[in-house]
């Protein structure tokens, strides 16, 4: 570390006032300050020394994503295995599963950190402001709600898309009012439709290799055809639970989703609070439709659902992003319910939208300053009302 010490401060004169890449500032400033904390300090008044800041809370969450990205480039090489009839065992192969989910998974990392940091760094020269840091989260959340056959110009495509729109048109980090990443994935939703729904786009490899009758369906398009029936006899709980099945990259283990919240709730940057009113509201409306009835999803279960799909993925890593998150306290209740409930009414109730969770967050992205307005006002009702008695 002191080697690396030693040659930015080497450089750091060509990038200050007056040197020969001044203009190149702020690019050299994210460098030194994402391996090195800052050492300005403040002169006056009274203040509390803290060694974390934006960089370090982001990547903490990028630490915390880490379970998610490991496992989901072992079961991209495993799904692969399993439909071409090779290493159908989870115990075998592991080295040519790491391997093959390695070859899909690193290039789309490459190419949205790629794309979306020469945006970033663009942006900040031109503007001669310093480079937002959020992006070292979005940048591994955008491969991680791809499906794993995503050409890597559509990634590139839609990550420019999210940064430049979704992001920077409003000011960069901490003005979005949209989840960067779900602004990615929306795009290619909606811009691209065969490449993000359907059997065919979950598993990863030349289909022709694959053995006679092997489908590739999740286990929401199982259970949404056929119910409990279907999909017990598709998927077995454990396979949910520890997310050996097809799906987005890393949207699919309970387990590693689980290491990460609990990373973020005990270092205090995800809200538990949102986290748990999500699954409350999924699993309280999912009930409801398994005891009235509604179909599809016919007799399946609250907890079922729970493990089908990104709703946990989109608890604890979408929902919780704190730029566009409710920030009130109360607030962050309702918009975690409110969330659950349109996210499992849109995944029951409307077959165009067999996963509701992006749409439900980009909504309540937009109302969360509304629901934080009416939390604050009511409170200052109360305090004035106190104040005058």
């Amino acid at each position: 570390m002191k080697v690396i010490r030693g040659l930015l401060d080497q450089a750091k004169p060509h990038f200050t006032k007056g040197g020969k890449l001044e203009k190149f500032h702020y690019a050299y400033d994210a460098f030194e300050t994402f391996l090195f904390v800052p050492g300005e300090t403040t002169t006056e008044g009274t203040h509390i020394k803290d060694g974390i800041d934006l960089k370090r809370t982001m990547f903490t969450v990028v630490v915390a994503l880490l379970p998610c990205l490991l496992f989901g480039i072992w079961n991209v090489g495993h799904q692969h295995y399993a439909a071409t009839g090779e290493f159908a065992a989870l115990s075998s192969g592991f080295v040519e599963k790491l391997l093959f989910g390695l070859l899909v998974v690193l290039p789309m990392l490459a190419v949205s950190y790629g794309v979306g940091l020469t945006i970033e760094f663009a942006f900040a020269i031109f503007r001669d402001h310093p480079v937002n840091e959020g992006f070292l989260v979005s940048g591994i959340l955008i491969p991680l709600i791809m499906p794993p056959t995503v050409p890597l110009w559509m990634i590139g495509l839609a990550t420019a898309f999210a940064v430049v729109i979704g992001k920077e048109a409003f000011g960069g980090t901490g003005m979005n009012i949209l989840n960067v990443a779900l602004v990615a994935r929306v795009f290619l939703f909606f811009a691209y439709p065969p490449y993000m729904a359907g059997d065919a786009v979950w598993v990863a490899g030349d289909p022709s290799r694959f053995v006679d009758g092997y489908s590739g369906a999740t286990p929401l398009a199982v259970a949404y055809s056929g119910g409990l029936t279907a999909l017990d006899q598709s998927y077995s709980l454990e396979n949910l639970f520890w997310g050996v099945i097809p799906g987005s990259i890393g949207e699919t283990s309970v387990v590693a989703i689980g290491l990460g919240a609990l990373l973020l709730i005990v270092t205090g940057i995800g809200s538990w609070r949102i986290m748990g009113s999500v699954i409350a509201g999924a699993a309280a409306t999912a009930l409801l439709f398994q005891v009235t009835g509604i179909q599809p999803y016919s007799g399946v279960p609250p907890h079922y659902h729970l493990l089908m799909g990104s709703v946990l993925f989109a608890a604890v890593f979408m929902a919780t992003d704190p730029a566009t998150a409710a920030q009130t306290q109360p607030g962050k209740y309702v918009y975690g319910l409110l969330i659950g409930i349109t996210g499992m009414i849109i995944r029951v109730l409307n077959p165009a939208y067999p996963e509701g969770w992006m749409l439900a967050i980009l909504l309540l992205n937009v109302f969360a300053p509304l629901i934080d307005h009416w939390f604050i006002s009511a409170n200052m009702k109360r305090r004035n009302a106190r104040a005058l008695q």
